[in-house]
């Protein structure tokens, strides 16, 4: 059963920094394209970031230049470095995973990815 768990959420000051990490287990990692979506409270869930499986990267224009998307096969993770956060930046962040048969595609829309993880929060706030 694939599994999907995000971590290294927290508090942090604006222009602070956090990486979060996806463990993901139960299918085959490499094969798949992933991406980091997140949801602040009243809002609608929105993409971040996607990499393929040769590391083409996407990003959404809010956090270009501030946060950095990459995966590493070998330990089935998936890593997002944010830097310079700003209070718009809190919301629950997620993992996601592509369905199968396409990994060179950049998937942008929730309904494009097949499997989930919990989530973790993040709050930039002075």
């Amino acid at each position: 059963q694939a599994q999907l768990v995000e971590s290294g959420g927290g508090s942090v000051q604006p222009g602070g920094s956090l990486r979060l990490s996806c463990a993901a287990s139960g299918y085959t990692y490499g094969t798949r394209s992933m991406g980091w979506f997140r949801q602040a409270p009243g809002k609608e869930r929105e993409g971040v970031a996607a990499i393929n499986i040769v590391d083409s990267t996407k990003y959404a224009d809010s956090v270009k230049g501030r946060f950095t998307i990459s995966r590493d096969n070998a330990k089935n993770t998936l890593y997002l470095q944010m830097n310079n956060l700003k209070p718009e930046d809190t919301a629950m962040y997620y993992c996601a995973a592509d369905r199968p048969g396409r990994p060179l595609y950049l998937p942008s829309r929730p309904d494009e990815y097949h499997y989930w993880g919990q989530g973790t929060q993040v709050t930039v706030s002075s």
